[in-house]
């Protein structure tokens, strides 16, 4: 059996072929393996002291955080495990404890 490569958007490996296009079906992203994929490796993701973060750091977050549409906030001194970076202004999805997925600016965390 063929090996398909991972889709180059979300990395998952249940990439399967439809005629000439490979069709990742947890993002929905469509390609076409012939052609030059382009990586954007230039979005850099910086924390509050400067350091670079990359996919599945761990990082605490400095400052109380609130919630939209909740009472709690997120305290200064959260572990947030396991990030992911994303375009936008929110530019880390994560899992928190107790809150569920989130997205956070990162300039109110450090990679710890």
């Amino acid at each position: 059996m063929n090996e398909l490569p991972p889709c180059p958007v979300c990395k998952s490996t249940f990439t399967y072929q439809m005629d000439t296009l490979l069709i990742c079906p947890e993002c929905g992203h469509e390609w076409n393996p012939q052609e030059e994929v382009e990586t954007d490796e230039s979005v850099v993701v910086k924390d509050a002291n400067g350091t670079i973060l990359q996919n599945g750091d761990t990082v605490v977050t400095i400052k109380n955080l609130p919630v939209r549409g909740s009472s709690q906030s997120i305290k200064a001194g959260t572990k947030v495990k396991n990030i992911r970076l994303v375009d936008g202004d929110h530019n880390i999805d994560c899992k928190i404890e107790g809150f569920g997925a989130m997205a956070l600016k990162s300039e109110f965390v450090k990679k710890s």
